[in-house]
């Protein structure tokens, strides 16, 4: 039995990136409180897999596979219009995919590298936002969940790039809260803090940035996937009703002290 206030039964999520890391994480825990889950990312051959562990895990078909590249505008209209051609409609969308290609003081990073990451980090996300929300609006009601990072919350001699475009996230989850409120469509952002994922494997493996992280972290550890599915799942249910326009840190106590 699931708990009435987090019960997704009946609900379709899209959750971009959610062929592994977070996002995988995500849309197998949204499966396992009832939703039918949309897994996304470039390659058909991951999401393919993601959806067979995620079917096995949970006992039904839950999950489906539509891989979509988020830089490509017509692509992610094909993701959407393959969601509700599945389902009928979107309920929930979680913009999870975001990209780093650049590790190292702002000074060297390349017009392209930092083109790619305001492009993948920001723009694709207010692009696929627009596409899913008139229908939750004309419905009156829905979620948007920006998997941001508490990058965009503290400098960073390494990431710097990164921090503002997951900054810019805040802001727009902060905007458009306020512009579909009054139809009922909630918008927020989760900050997750260092996670153990391939995404954040440069920063846990090296030795002066994980220690210094760790030596000031009230939790003294790597987060896991799992502890910010749960936020997304609570988020998308009754549970979170009456949240919008917030950002929800989950960094194990790093920014508090």
């Amino acid at each position: 039995m699931i708990p009435e206030l987090f019960d997704l039964t009946g609900q379709t999520a899209l959750i971009t990136g959610s062929s592994r890391g977070i996002g995988k994480a995500i849309a197998h825990r949204m499966a396992e409180h009832g939703a039918n889950v949309v897994v996304s990312s470039r390659k058909a051959d991951v999401c393919d897999a993601a959806v067979a562990e995620i079917n096995a895990a949970v006992g039904r078909e839950a999950a489906v596979a539509i891989p979509a590249n988020i830089a490509d505008r017509e692509g992610l209209q094909r993701l959407v219009d393959g969601t509700v051609e599945r389902f009928g409609q979107i309920d929930a969308l979680v913009c999870n995919a975001a990209s780093n290609p650049y590790f190292g003081p702002s000074a060297g990073i390349s017009d392209e590298q930092f083109g790619k990451v305001l492009q993948n980090n920001i723009i694709s996300n207010h692009w696929l936002i627009s596409m899913v929300v008139p229908a939750m609006r004309a419905r009156k009601g829905g979620s948007v969940t920006i998997i941001s990072s508490v990058a965009g919350l503290k400098a960073s001699t390494v990431i710097g790039a990164y921090g503002i475009s997951k900054a810019a996230d805040m802001q727009l989850a902060r905007n458009l809260a306020a512009e579909y409120g009054p139809d009922n469509v909630r918008v927020n952002c989760i900050a997750p803090g260092l996670i153990r994922t391939d995404f954040a494997k440069v920063l846990i493996e090296t030795p002066a940035i994980i220690d210094a992280a760790l030596g000031g972290t009230p939790l003294r550890r790597v987060g896991i996937p799992d502890e910010i599915a749960g936020m997304a799942v609570l988020l998308a249910s009754k549970a979170g009703g009456f949240a919008t326009g917030q950002c929800f840190v989950i960094d194990g106590g790093a920014t508090v002290v």
